[in-house]
Parts: C-alpha cells; structure tokens; sequence
C-alpha cells in the first residue's frame, strides 16, 4: 500500500466542508493539544474561524515553537536550473512543450561556472533543478552532474522528475541529501485537466515518489502544493494528511513543506482560487502548529516585505539572489525563466534584512540535524 492507495479511499472534495465547519472550540483543541495532530486539527487551524478569532494567538505559538525547535538560525540555499527542456504539457508551468523557445541542456562545464559563481554568492546548499525530460536529463546526465555538484555542495539537493527507488538510491551514494516534489494539486480531476501529458500525466507515479524517497534512505523529501491550482483547502488537508503518512511509514526521513503560489509564467495560466497573504500568514502557522518538526521554506516567488513579515513566524529556508532560468549566475539573461521572481533583492540585501529582525543566516551546515542540535536562543 502506497499514499496513492490511502488517498484514493477519500472524496479529497470533503476537505472542503470539514475545514468549513470547524468550530471556536476545534480551534483551540488544535491550537493547544499536545503530542500528534490529525487532519481534522489541520483543518482547523486553516478555517475561517481560526484567521477571524485566533490568527494573533497562532502566531504567537508558532514563533515559540519555531524558536524552541530552530532558534534564530534560517538556512540559506540557492536552486540551480540544468534545463529548461520538458516533455510535459502542463497548463501553469512556462517549461511546458507547449510552449515554443529556445530549450538548452547546460553542459558539465556550465554547470561548473554556475556552481563556482553560486559559492562566490556564499552558498554550498545547493537545489538542482530540472525541466522534465529523461532522455536528454535523465539519469546518464545526473550521473555526471553530483560528482561535479558535490564539489560544491555541502548539502545538495534536487527537484528533478520523479525517479524508481533504486536510482534515488543510487544518487544518494553520489552524494544527494534531498529532494523535492510538489504534488501540485491532489484533487484527480484538477490534475487530469492540467497535466495534459508526459510522465507527468501519472497521478499514481507522482504520488508515489515520496514513498520511493523513503524507502530509498533519502535524508529530506520536500513537499507542497501549488496554491491557486485548485482549492486551497482541499490541497493542504491532503498535503496534511501525507505528512502524517511519511511520518508513519518513514520516520527517519526529515519533511519539509513549501507553499508556493502560482507566479506570472509564459502561457498565461491564471490561479483558479488564489491564495491571498493573510492566507498565507495562517497556512504558515498551522504547518508550524500541525507539525513542529517541519522545514518550513520560502522562495524568491514571494514580495520581499511578505517574506521578511513571514519569516520570524515558522520559516526556517529561504533562497535570495534567486535565478529560474539555465545558466541564471554566470551568464544571466540568455534563457527563459520558468516563472518570475518576486523578490529580487541581492543576497547582501535579504541577509541585512534578516538580521535585523535577529536571524543568522546560515550557509553551511543545511542539515534539519543542525539546526536541531543549535539549540533554542
């Protein structure tokens, strides 16, 4: 048995009126329970009656169990674009077949000079990040390119297509820590409708990438859903309740839960229920509240005064100085991005801002132990 088979018992549309009927009384039994929290607590924190009645009380809890949990210390990674090649036709995304441009694969010597200037920016946390496209970036190619990002890297990660249990195994000798991958959407009729072809177009496979992450020994698996792809809360019950099955069957895998929304990318795709920031702020002190072991990161897809509003709330990972196109450091400007950036300070600029609100930015040492074993300040 899988997540897929778990959620596939469940009409996911009744999320809906489960965080809809939440009650005062609900709210502050999720708020205030000790040990595990259920879906049903979840959905909670995420209603109407908890932003109305309780927002100020929930983030006041979620600094302290950040604080207790983190410290002050918030990781500092930065994504590396290898492709911008794809052979999915999804409907939101600017890397999609559909669209027509220039698609470049960057070579082991690009990726070098990238990885050279990514670490002249202070970062050794480094995200690869791939187009969708197994023969031309597949494993042949991610073969050559660890080796040479590990150089690099203190802690590697990878947002990539998903891939069988024994290839994360076998990357995982080359020297990957973690991987990221979005569901997107958990509703099967939404997705069938913007994933309109590729590997991609395989719910089943997709869902179950998490489960081959951990099964494969990978140190962190990401997770998240795409807001404004379909309701926000019908995606985040369900993201809730896949946490609580990782924590389940892979304890020893560390979670991390990102919350990106969608973001003004070739194709003109439009969100079907956007997310606005009060939103946001809630959804990031009930992730906080419902599990306060999580990574919690934040991208350059947000404005820099909702990223530094947000970021004494629960944040622990934030990128700066971002680039979402191939080649974006060493020769910027020559391809396309797959969506624009929101906040494009220079790294200088978001760690000044950082410390003035009393956080160290960390640039070594990315681990989820390390920050375990900081200590609360």
């Amino acid at each position: 048995m899988s997540f897929f088979d778990e959620i596939s018992k469940v009409d996911v549309d009744k999320f809906t009126a489960l965080v809809d009927s939440r009650t005062d009384a609900d709210v502050e039994r999720a708020i205030y329970k000790k040990g595990p929290k259920t879906v049903e607590d979840f959905a909670a924190l995420i209603s109407e009656n908890a932003r109305k009645h309780y927002l100020n009380v929930m983030v006041q809890e979620a600094m302290q169990l950040t604080r207790k949990r983190f410290g002050r210390c918030v990781n500092m990674y930065l994504p590396l674009y290898l492709t911008n090649l794809c052979n999915n036709k999804c409907a939101y995304c600017g890397f999609s077949v559909m669209n027509k441009f220039k698609r470049v694969v960057l070579t082991l010597e690009e990726i070098e000079e990238e990885l050279q200037a990514m670490n002249d920016m202070g970062y050794s946390n480094i995200l690869l990040v791939s187009g969708e496209n197994a023969h031309k970036a597949g494993m042949p190619y991610f073969r050559q390119v660890l080796p040479i990002a590990k150089k690099h890297a203190e802690y590697l990660q990878m947002e990539v297509q998903p891939l069988d249990t024994e290839e994360y195994a076998e990357l995982k000798t080359l020297g990957l820590d973690a991987v990221s991958v979005y569901q997107e959407t958990y509703h099967p009729g939404c997705y069938k409708k913007v994933h309109l072809g590729g590997k991609k177009a395989d719910m089943r496979y997709r869902m179950e990438t998490p489960d081959r992450l951990g099964q494969a020994g990978i140190d962190k698996v990401g997770m998240g859903a795409l807001l404004g792809l379909y309701d926000w809360k019908v995606d985040l019950c369900a993201l809730a309740m896949h946490v609580l099955y990782m924590r389940d069957h892979y304890w020893k895998t560390n979670l991390s839960i990102s919350f990106p929304r969608l973001r003004p990318a070739t194709g003109g795709y439009e969100p079907h229920l956007p997310v606005n920031d009060a939103k946001m702020v809630q959804i990031i002190c009930a992730w906080r509240i419902f599990d306060n072991e999580l990574d919690l990161t934040i991208s350059t897809r947000e404005s820099a005064q909702f990223r530094d509003l947000v970021l004494p709330i629960g944040i622990t990972a934030v990128s700066a100085g971002s680039s979402t196109e191939p080649g974006g450091y060493a020769h910027k400007g020559k391809n396309l991005e797959q969506w624009t950036i929101n906040d494009d300070r220079t790294v200088e600029q978001v760690v000044n801002a950082m410390e003035s609100l009393g956080f160290d930015a960390v640039f070594h040492n990315a681990s989820t132990t390390y920050f375990r074993n900081v200590g609360a300040v």
